[in-house]
């Protein structure tokens, strides 16, 4: 029953996604299952810490990062914290523990010229997947949107008329992003052109397939992996990327932090500053160049 209201706590109470709930109730069952296998017991509610710890070196034993330990004990530790709270349990087995170190991943962004050349010199098919294809890039690059969130996009969460596009961020938080009016264009030209699709079979979606069904995950990241392979030799080529190079390039050309933080949808600060060590560096570039001690 517990793990039922932890379920109904994480939906309800703290406004996790279906995928995000999926993702803990994963990595509590695969806990679940070690303890049951190897220590012969049913719940894991009064599981204590060295029992996690043999699980967790087992995870290492098994090549599985550091990163994604972390995640499934982090999982594990949301939902003692619940237990706690309902008083289902009066310690919690986790609260001294400490997460595994990992290596800092430093996402490098598309350059603006990288960019430049995918929207401008490419050429994208005349008919319908091509013209959203383009539209999909473009709208990464000009709100830095998430790619689920891209996927989620219903028709009329479009406002040409006052040129805003509302989207529904993590834990079902709604933002409104402005639109240029290069993309205002390119979703003019997309709109006349979906409509003329022979079959709409999910028509409140904004980005359909040629099919007339909702556009997906996996679709998305080969788009944006396809164009940019003819324009850029970086490995990662994402819409991750695309959205670190929206947030970069806004800091380099001197925004608010703040108000990239609005944008992206963080939660946090801290979630933004991620972003600024290439402005950091931009920035040292400018100095150095204008600054009359450093000529010397």
């Amino acid at each position: 029953m517990s793990l039922q209201s932890f379920s109904d706590y994480l939906l309800l109470e703290k406004n996790y996604s279906q995928l995000t709930l999926k993702a803990y109730l994963k990595d509590i069952s695969d806990f679940s299952d070690y303890i049951h296998s190897e220590y012969n017991s049913k719940s894991i509610t009064n599981a204590n810490y060295q029992q996690i710890r043999s699980w967790i070196i087992i995870l290492v034993d098994k090549g599985i990062s550091n990163r994604s330990i972390n995640r499934k004990i982090s999982s594990l530790n949301s939902y003692y914290k619940f237990l706690l709270k309902i008083e289902e349990i009066d310690i919690n087995p986790l609260t001294k523990h400490k997460a595994l170190k990992t290596s800092k991943k430093i996402q490098v962004p598309f350059s603006e010229q990288e960019i430049q050349t995918v929207l401008q010199e490419l050429n994208f098919a005349t008919d319908y997947e091509g013209l959203r294809n383009r539209l999909i890039i473009e709208l990464f690059y000009a709100t830095g949107i998430r790619r689920i969130e891209l996927v989620q996009l219903r028709l009329n969460d479009l406002d040409i008329a006052n040129k805003t596009l509302k989207v529904l961020g993590k834990r079902n938080k709604e933002r409104y992003i402005p639109l240029i009016p290069s993309v205002i264009d390119t979703f003019k030209s997309y709109i006349i052109t979906r409509a003329e699709l022979k079959l709409i079979q999910d028509p409140s979606y904004l980005f359909l397939t040629k099919k007339g069904v909702k556009i997906y995950e996996t679709l998305v990241y080969r788009i944006i992996n396809d164009y940019f392979s003819l324009a850029s030799t970086k490995v990662k080529r994402s819409p991750h990327i695309l959205r670190h190079s929206f947030a970069t390039h806004l800091l380099n050309q001197g925004a608010n932090l703040n108000a990239v933080k609005e944008l992206l949808g963080h939660s946090s600060l801290a979630a933004t500053q991620v972003y600024t060590h290439n402005s950091i560096a931009e920035l040292k570039n400018v100095y150095s160049k204008t600054h009359p001690r450093s000529k010397k």
